[in-house]
């Protein structure tokens, strides 16, 4: 599986599902609020121990509110375009498939706590846009206009 040896241990020790890209669908519409734990590379990032560490502890501060999971590492960047997070290690909150928030790295405890719940009154919603530094996305308006400019050139080269 890839997983570093603490974070295989935790996830034998709290009976934490691994899903893959295959299962992950069925897995969210059986479980409600879900938090899913996408690692990374164990061995380039230091912070996937901690983030293995805390993410028991977040679903024992969620009264078992929250079902965890850890996404197989062959299908996290599916995961990452999917629900569009920055880096890793990230968790990604869903609520019965639907997507509600993610937090990439690991944070102070304190920061964990008002995430989360400002993200579990969230209502289910599309993962916002990739945020690329020094990069602004055009407006629906600009957008439109480029796209009226391509589809003009097109036609004027036929």
């Amino acid at each position: 599986m890839d997983f570093s040896p603490l974070l295989s241990a935790i996830i034998e020790r709290e009976s934490i599902a691994v899903v893959t890209e295959d299962t992950l669908d069925t897995f969210l519409k059986d479980n409600g609020d879900v938090i899913l734990m996408v690692p990374g590379d164990h061995e380039r990032l230091l912070e996937v121990d901690d983030a293995a560490v805390i993410l028991p502890e977040l679903v024992k501060a969620s009264n078992g509110h929250l079902t965890p999971a850890v996404m197989a590492r062959k299908d996290e960047r599916i995961a990452q375009r999917s629900y569009r997070f920055s880096s890793f290690p990230a968790f990604v909150f869903l609520r019965q498939g639907g997507y509600l928030g993610a937090i990439s790295r690991v944070l102070d405890w304190a920061d964990y706590v008002e995430q989360i719940n400002d993200i579990l009154a969230r209502e289910v919603s599309e993962p916002p846009a990739f945020q690329i530094k020094g990069f602004t996305a055009p407006s629906e308006a600009k957008q439109a206009d480029i796209t009226s400019q391509l589809i003009e050139k097109g036609a004027n080269n036929v």
